[in-house]
């Protein structure tokens, strides 16, 4: 069964402004460490439908499944697009609000207005051949996925073949990295230098700024190399589908992609790892999962722990009745997937053995016309690096107890900062020597492809490797 929005949800607000109901703060420590006691208590107090204040800035924040899905479905009635936003048009907005950058770049995730149709129509055919698992690109896509996979296993295994690791740092968040880097056709090691300057911006530390103008720079190169010589990959069959795009705004696409898949890929991988884990309560990963099951395992995993906690604002186009307020034109609506999956009304109907609700009625990738382009691509790479883990490990436990494993928020993702485990490698399991980065014999590093394509990312890997107690 799925929901559909059948009415109009009726309004019993006096029609208060968002400006001036003095909303509080959502990004609080207690957001940090327990959201799901933040959006009930939202939700106690105010219904479906909350006023929040994100750093400073008034929005509306949607906590129920039913309204989230009346918002997401009505494109025309809740658009995308900055321009739409009231308060910023009328200089409300403060100029260095902390969440300015991440959406003032105009890429397909944020972009409204009459240019979005043909974008988003170019993003569907240029993904079309890596997502249908019929084409031979989706096919070389998850070979190389498969390959990095045991890499990256492989370098683990360097500190024996039992021992301990942080498998969010050495499998998880690598793992999509690379995916991507093997989809937008990146020559050499100027991959490896982007991935991690991707990985510093999504830290968002003290290097992260600097990170930030630097990635630019290399997609902005990348994009200008392949509009002068297209290949087989995204970033050539995005400009056959759009010729139209500018080098810059090429490069605002291929960071998009490059950011979401990265960060939203690496934490799905982790979060499903601990729930095939601490599923089973046996730590044994071969038992835990039954082949073609792992597509149904990370549907209940984002069905309670989505990646994406909060998607991108988008603003009422008329005054509209919501829950129980009226959001007046122009103002900022966030819809919060981790808080509507929690709705009662919705999560009643998913106890175990019900068969009311399909797994796959979750969020994670949004809903209606604007529901995630790449949603088949990150779930194939997630996928299969679930699988691989399973193959690979014979015998997988978490180094702390579930409930002790640390987080990390922001406005928009939640994910783990570290995936502490003890591992057996499969005794079937022989991992393939990795070379070093300069032979001793002086043979140039570039005769080895796997080699020349790493550097900076390939050292900090290294750098991880812990042995056995």
């Amino acid at each position: 069964m799925e929901f559909h929005v059948v009415d109009e949800v009726e309004s019993t607000s006096d029609g208060a402004r968002l400006e001036d109901l003095a909303p509080e703060p959502l990004l609080t420590r207690d957001y940090e460490t327990r959201p799901a006691l933040v959006y009930e208590r939202l939700r106690e107090r105010h219904g479906p439908v909350a006023p929040v204040d994100l750093l400073g800035v008034p929005a509306w924040l949607v906590l129920g499944y039913r309204e989230s899905l009346q918002v997401l479905q009505d494109d025309a009635g809740w658009p995308k697009g900055l321009e739409n936003w009231r308060a910023r048009t009328e200089g409300r907005v403060p100029a260095d609000w902390p969440l300015g950058p991440s959406l003032e770049v105009n890429h397909v995730l944020i972009q409204g207005g009459p240019g979005y149709p043909r974008l988003r129509g170019a993003w569907d055919t240029a993904l079309r051949p890596f997502q249908d698992p019929r084409h031979p690109q989706a096919k070389r896509l998850k070979a190389a996925v498969t390959g990095y996979a045991d890499e990256l296993i492989g370098l683990l295994a360097q500190g024996g073949r039992t021992g301990n690791a942080d498998l969010s740092a050495q499998f998880s968040r690598p793992l999509p990295l690379m995916a991507a880097s093997h989809l937008l056709g990146f020559p050499g090691s100027q991959g490896d230098d982007a991935l991690m300057d991707m990985w510093r911006v999504l830290d968002a530390g003290p290097d992260a700024e600097p990170a930030l103008a630097r990635l630019l720079v290399t997609l902005s190169e990348l994009a200008a190399a392949k509009r002068e010589k297209p290949g087989d990959d995204f970033p050539s069959h995005l400009l056959a589908a759009h010729p139209d795009l500018t080098v810059d705004e090429l490069a605002r696409e291929l960071f998009m992609l490059l950011g979401m898949t990265s960060d939203h890929v690496g934490i799905l991988i982790s979060n499903t790892v601990v729930e095939v884990i601490s599923g089973e309560g046996d730590g044994g990963v071969r038992q835990t999962l039954s082949a073609g099951m792992v597509r149904e395992t990370m549907n209940r995993v984002v069905m309670r722990k989505p990646p994406l906690v909060n998607f991108v604002p988008r603003f009422a186009a008329a005054d509209t009745p919501l829950g129980d307020y009226t959001i007046h034109a122009g103002d900022p609506v966030w819809v919060s997937s981790a808080a509507a999956h929690a709705d009662p009304l919705f999560a009643g109907q998913m106890t175990p053995g019900s068969s009311s609700i399909s797994s796959r009625a979750h969020l994670a990738w949004g809903a209606g016309p604007r529901q995630c382009p790449a949603r088949e691509l990150a779930s194939t790479i997630a996928a299969a690096g679930v699988s691989r883990i399973v193959e690979r490990f014979g015998h997988l436990e978490l180094a702390l107890p579930v409930d002790q494993l640390p987080w990390r928020s922001s406005p928009f993702m939640r994910g783990l900062r570290s995936l502490p485990v003890r591992y057996e490698l499969s005794g079937t399991f022989v991992p393939r020597p990795v070379p070093a980065e300069a032979p001793a014999d002086g043979v140039p590093e570039a005769q080895d492809p796997a080699v020349k394509r790493r550097s900076s990312l390939w050292r900090y890997l290294t750098g991880l490797i812990r042995s056995g107690d």
